[in-house]
């Protein structure tokens, strides 16, 4: 069948199809009377439909021949289809005339689309597209016609997700789904400042990279405003050029295009973005349906589309909650866009963009027009901040802030001054509220400041910019997460509007918001959002050293807690380099931590506190005892000695961090609060549970204010409230907690810490007789620590000792046996055969062996308990090994095994007077000793209680 053919059938059969069968036979006889052919060719259609409902799916057109893998076109081969639609196929394609290599997305088209001019055409529209360098649109990187006649497009090839799915299959909420939409606004008005009309915008056309960049595809099709116009489309009688169900009335009517065409189609895709469904409900999906609708019908509003969605269509929310923040503002923005006539929408992508903008800050919105009532509504939603504050403060304040607009103004291009008078301002207010004696209000003061900077910049964007710059950083600094970041995401916004803005500042501006998502617990988004600068950054070495080396440290930091340690590692010897050239002591001090911190990680916790020790002896020299990034340190070192046995060492160590955060920062600050807990962490180690109790709710109260529920600190809060409960008995109490801990560690996606929560749990409902529970997250506990740190490491050791212990409390002696037996190795090799750690494994062991009469197990137990102690955790793997001596000896001898077990619990009592997991255990052998038992593997009365795991 020929196009012309076509053409004439194509809207008969669709007004055939939308009839009842009974009128179908009337319209055709009054066909036959007009042309009889015709009626004959459209009943043998309609009875082809009946029998295939997909007949009709089927092109009339087709490729030529010869369109398979391998096949060439021009200087391309192809390798394989990407999609498929009217005007022809798309083709993964690679370079084949060895000029050089590239894979390029190659467009065929149709013949039946192109006229005699074609050539001409195409080379036309590659030197008018090729104008475009825009970093969200994919270009047009050739065009031509090969030998045969057929013609094609290469196209930039972008390896992504449609942005409807991408949104989706992420749960995106509606700012961020706005934000990429703003992208889409962006490229496309980029597009019409350059006289192009794309005409065919739709998701599959707008697609997402793994590292969240928009490209906009496909201006294959683009009308050109500054050339001859392109023969207008057919529309109901012919073969489109456009999407039916993205195209604008104009499109239909087969009227020119303009820019405001194409703002049509974005309304639809934003339509499609908010909802999961089009803007139109009919009846029937056929084309006339389709054109009847975009010409006459009225879209459904958005909010009410929500209501009636799909659930998993619309996650993170419910249809009701979507409905309520759709409601209002964003469906008079979309319904604007959406109008019939084109003076009636947007005057341009841009305009729509800017209208978005407005929504996400909380301003009015031109869609809703110029009424008071709502400009005041808006006004005061923005507007809710306390208005009190010294008279002197707010001198100082406006004093700065008329520093930071002068600046913007006399030195717009001189980043590094900017920059120093940020730090300036920053050291201003840090030392103001240093001091707890002075009577001063800061968080009311840095709100008084964004107020004052909305109103006294508002013709001043880059400086407005700088100002929530220095007052999140500010903000950060008081562990105040969520007002940083919603100063940074308005500072982004900003930023994105002013194209010169200097590149210091955006380099300044991703690395704090980088540091806030690490904060809050979202390091993958940190990474995502920074990782979009680092080409640009490397090229600033030289020039800005300084930001350079703070970026480079912290998008480390959020690829080491992501488990990219290699990359972390590159970046933070390059923030290295640049400290060292810089003669930064501070940088130098932190960047050493952070590598230290990547060595203890890889298994070498004495070399990362030697590393540790040499950079802050390094730092005192260079910079006194009370520089803050000692805390830090200390911290640090406090930890590893922990680890490595060295409890006196920490807890000297600890108490210093501790004392120094406090004495620069006051007890209330988010350095002092840490700190503190790492202290009582370290008194739980010791049996001082009151104290450690009375740390742990204090510091639990100050995060609770301050950080989402499933925030990895706030779970590690209730790791701690776990372990003291569990400590005093209370396991359902202690139960509760870890869940608890669990449940969040599991939201942030750190195997590390889940391994530890998950050691904790099992211990603690294997001390409850939960053993079927425990041992599924013991093993859990061990396959997430093998996968993290490889099979043969001493944490899989833990995880294994605590995985037999509770296989001999379920009686898998046998297994029990082999994974204890590993255990061993495992501590051995990996602690030392000194660690308490190696001891409790080999105390285990040697307790399963004696129990099943193997020979000179018991005569082990015995030596275990005589070895020398350097610290508490070593004392409890030695009474807890002459209790179990003394068990298995009590039904032949009880009264000796109870003069033992009085013993050992007299000398628990001197070195741990408030009791724990270890003297409650050996108190159950002690009351149990010499009464008659049922015969078993080993003895019922007792569990081991290992030592919990400490999640830094």
């Amino acid at each position: 069948m020929d196009l012309a053919r076509w053409q004439r059938l194509s809207p008969l059969l669709d007004a055939l199809l939308e009839l009842p069968a009974d009128q179908r036979a009337e319209h055709l006889q009054v066909l036959r009377c007009e042309d009889p052919q015709l009626a004959a060719e459209l009943e043998r259609l309609l009875l082809l439909e009946a029998d295939d409902a997909e007949f009709l799916n089927t092109p009339v057109m087709q490729l030529p021949a010869g369109v398979v893998p391998g096949a060439r076109f021009g200087p391309y081969r192809l390798e394989r289809v990407l999609g498929e639609g009217g005007m022809g196929q798309v083709w993964l394609a690679a370079r084949a005339d060895g000029l050089y290599e590239r894979k390029v997305a190659l467009k065929l088209l149709r013949s039946g689309l192109v006229d005699s001019s074609l050539r001409q055409r195409f080379d036309r529209e590659r030197e008018i597209l090729a104008r475009f360098a825009h970093p969200f649109i994919a270009r047009l990187l050739d065009a031509g016609v090969d030998q045969g006649g057929q013609p094609y497009l290469a196209l930039e090839y972008v390896d992504g997700e449609s942005i409807t799915s991408w949104c989706q299959a992420r749960q995106l909420d509606i700012a961020a789904r706005l934000d990429l939409f703003r992208q889409i606004c962006d490229a496309v008005s980029h597009a019409h400042a350059n006289l192009i009309v794309h005409r065919d915008l739709k998701p599959s056309n707008i697609l997402v990279t793994p590292d969240g960049h928009v490209r906009l595809l496909d201006f294959g099709i683009a009308k050109l405003l500054d050339v001859d116009p392109l023969p207008v489309e057919q529309t109901r009688t012919g073969v489109r050029a456009f999407t039916l169900h993205y195209a604008a009335p104009e499109q239909i009517r087969g009227e020119p295009v303009t820019t405001m065409t194409d703002v049509y189609s974005l309304g639809v895709v934003l339509y499609e973005l908010l909802t999961g469904s089009k803007p139109y409900r009919l009846k029937r999906q056929t084309d006339a349906e389709w054109e009847e609708a975009i010409l006459d019908g009225a879209p459904l509003k958005p909010s009410q589309a929500a209501q009636l969605a799909d659930p998993l269509l619309v996650r993170p929310y419910t249809p009701r909650r979507l409905a309520k923040v759709l409601l209002g503002d964003l469906d008079n923005i979309i319904l604007k866009a959406l109008a019939k006539r084109p003076n009636q929408r947007y005057v341009s992508a841009e305009a729509l963009s800017q209208d978005l903008l407005s929504f996400l800050r909380g301003r009015p919105v031109l869609a809703r027009g110029e009424s008071m009532g709502y400009r005041v509504r808006k006004y005061v939603q923005r507007h809710r901040w306390s208005m009190a504050a010294g008279t002197t403060i707010l001198l100082v304040l406006m004093t700065a802030l008329g520093v930071v607009a002068w600046q913007a103004q006399r030195a717009l291009h001189e980043a590094s001054r900017a920059q120093a008078m940020q730090r300036f301002i920053a050291e201003l207010f840090q030392d103001a509220g240093s001091s707890p004696n002075t009577p001063i209000d800061l968080r009311s003061l840095l709100d008084m400041g964004i107020l004052r900077g909305e109103h006294s910049l508002a013709r001043q964007p880059q400086a407005r910019a700088e100002l929530y710059g220095v007052v999140a950083q500010l903000r950060l600094s008081l562990g105040d997460y969520r007002e940083a970041d919603a100063l940074l995401q308005r500072q982004a916004n900003l930023l994105a509007q002013l194209p010169d803005a200097p590149f210091s500042l955006r380099m300044e501006a991703v690395t704090l918001r980088g540091n806030v998502q690490r904060q809050l617990g979202n390091p993958g988004l940190c990474v995502a959002q920074m990782q979009r600068l680092e080409l640009q950054v490397d090229t600033e070495q030289s020039r800005l050293s300084q930001q350079v080396s703070a970026y480079y440290t912290q998008l480390g930091r959020c690829l080491r807690e992501v488990g990219q340690t290699d990359a972390a590692k590159r970046l933070f010897m390059r923030a290295l380099d640049l400290r060292r050239k810089q003669n930064d002591e501070t940088g130098l001090a932190e960047t050493t931590l952070d590598l230290a911190t990547l060595q203890a990680d890889g298994g070498s916790p004495a070399e990362a506190l030697h590393t540790i020790a040499s950079g802050l002896m390094r730092l005192r020299q260079k910079a006194g005892d009370h520089h803050p990034e000692a805390i830090d340190m200390l911290r640090s070192m406090c930890s590893l000695e922990r680890n490595m046995d060295a409890v006196d060492d920490a807890v000297r160590d600890c108490k210093q961090s501790l004392k120094l955060a406090q004495e620069l920062h006051g007890p209330n600050h988010r350095t002092a609060i840490d700190a503190n807990r790492q202290l009582a962490a370290l008194y739980v180690d010791l049996g001082r549970f009151n104290e450690a109790e009375t740390i742990f709710l204090d510091t639990t109260a100050w995060m609770t204010t301050r950080l989402d529920v499933n925030h990895p600190d706030m779970a590690r809060a209730y790791n701690s409230l776990a372990i003291v409960a569990w400590e005093r008995g209370d396991l359902a109490r202690a139960m509760r907690f870890q869940q608890q801990a669990v449940d969040a560690w599991r939201k942030s996606g750190n195997d590390g810490l889940i391994a530890a929560g998950l050691f904790n749990l099992a211990m603690i409902q294997h001390d409850a007789g939960h053993d079927r529970d425990a041992l599924a997250a013991a093993h859990e506990s061990a396959n997430l620590r093998a996968r993290q740190f490889g099979a043969n490491h001493e944490l899989v050791g833990d995880s294994d000792r605590l995985t037999g212990e509770i296989q001999v409390a379920l009686g898998q002696t046998v297994l029990a046996r082999s994974v204890l037996e590993t255990a061993v190795q495992l501590t051995r090799a990996g602690y030392g055969p000194e660690h308490s750690h190696t001891r409790r494994a080999e105390v285990s062991l040697a307790r399963l062996l004696a129990s099943q009469g193997q020979p000179n197990a018991l005569e082990q137990l015995d030596r275990l308990g005589q070895l020398h102690s350097n610290g508490l955790e070593q004392r409890k793997a030695v009474w807890l090994a002459r209790a179990y001596a003394a068990q298995l000896r009590c039904q032949q001898q009880p009264q000796l095994s109870r003069v033992t077990l009085d013993a050992v619990l007299a000398d628990m009592q001197l070195a741990v007077p408030e009791g724990g997991a270890v003297p409650r255990e050996i108190q159950a052998i002690r009351n149990t000793c010499g009464k008659p038992v049922k015969a078993a593997t080993a003895p019922a009365t007792a569990r081991s209680a290992p030592r919990h795991a400490s999640p830094s």
